[in-house]
């Protein structure tokens, strides 16, 4: 699937050189001019400028890319990676809250339950799905299908992808830091193995609340913190022009986590990002959670939550020299 429209500044002589081997192609099949060399010639050049340009991406620039509108999200992995999927609603308290999808569907046979965030594409659905950003109800609802997957024995795959929990005063009202703080207490004592992949933003409490697993991966070009670069900028430096700054201070990219031992794997894009070829990023994923959860069910569920409790307790550990 191809990025429509809409790039980013740096996509800029890629998208323009694409442009041009296009009108070459239109030229000479319907001039029946013979341009193939020439044809061969550019698209080695644009093979060259996509390895440069996405060899030196910038942490600010990754998070422009984890936030492109044409990026996949959670609906479209669910579409491309699983079967028979049946979405389940509602928290059985408060509402159904439509910033995180719920359900059990088929991975190559296997049952499992999805969970992910949804943030939208046009405007009437990033406001159905609030952006992505959760309400307590929308914890307390992917508690609630965590349980009923554990006590089936079905293995629990999530998808992060927020800017955050979201922060309003009826979220507030509603327990938003006991329904985040929760969802984490009992995410470690679930039985069965739980891969976690983070496929845009993962921001703060709003990410971690559903982000307790056996294995979190990233997507190269997704980030991961404890606040926006634009909320750390505000911060700091009262301005939010200073969010690439930010950006680099706060070490959010997926090279960084995996150096902090904060994640456990890298998963590679397509050439220019997963919003130029959903189809491509979905085959990485899914054979990641083929491998993933294969190596997870040898364990026995004593030694899965030891080392559960074990990964999570590591991070923050340094030794100063």
């Amino acid at each position: 699937m191809a990025a429509g429209g809409f790039y980013l500044e740096f996509e800029k002589p890629i998208i323009e050189l694409e442009k041009k081997i296009r009108e070459m192609k239109e030229f000479s099949s319907g001039g029946g001019v013979e341009l193939n060399s020439e044809i061969i010639s550019l698209e080695r050049k644009l093979e060259k400028l996509q390895s440069e340009i996405f060899s030196k991406l910038s942490r600010w620039q990754r998070v422009q890319l984890a936030r492109h509108p044409k990026r996949p999200y959670t609906l479209d992995y669910i579409q491309l990676i699983f079967s028979d999927f049946l979405e389940i609603h509602g928290d059985r308290g408060y509402a159904d809250d439509k910033a995180v999808i719920c359900g059990f569907g088929k991975l190559e046979g296997e049952k499992v339950l999805i969970v992910g965030q949804q943030k939208g594409r046009d405007t009437k659905q990033k406001l159905e799905r609030n952006f992505g950003m959760m309400h307590p109800e929308g914890y307390r609802k992917a508690l609630r299908l965590m349980r009923t997957a554990a006590r089936f024995g079905r293995p629990i795959v999530i998808f992060i992808d927020t800017p955050g929990a979201f922060p309003g005063v009826e979220a507030e009202e509603r327990g938003q830091a006991e329904a985040i703080a929760r969802n984490i207490l009992e995410m470690f004592k679930l039985q069965v193995p739980i891969v976690i992949i983070i496929i845009g933003e993962g921001a703060s409490g709003g990410a971690l609340g559903i982000g307790i697993g056996d294995k979190v991966m990233m997507l190269e070009n997704s980030w991961y913190s404890v606040i926006s670069p634009e909320g750390c900028a505000a911060i700091l430096w009262r301005d939010n022009a200073k969010a690439p700054d930010a950006a680099e201070a706060l070490k959010l990219s997926a090279p960084d986590l995996m150096q902090l031992k904060v994640i456990d794997k890298i998963l590679p894009e397509p050439t220019g990002g997963a919003h130029r070829n959903h189809q491509l990023a979905a085959q990485i994923i899914k054979g990641e959670l083929l491998v993933s959860l294969e190596e997870l069910k040898q364990l026995s569920t004593e030694e899965l939550l030891r080392r559960r409790l074990e990964k999570f307790r590591a991070i923050g550990i340094y030794d100063e020299i």
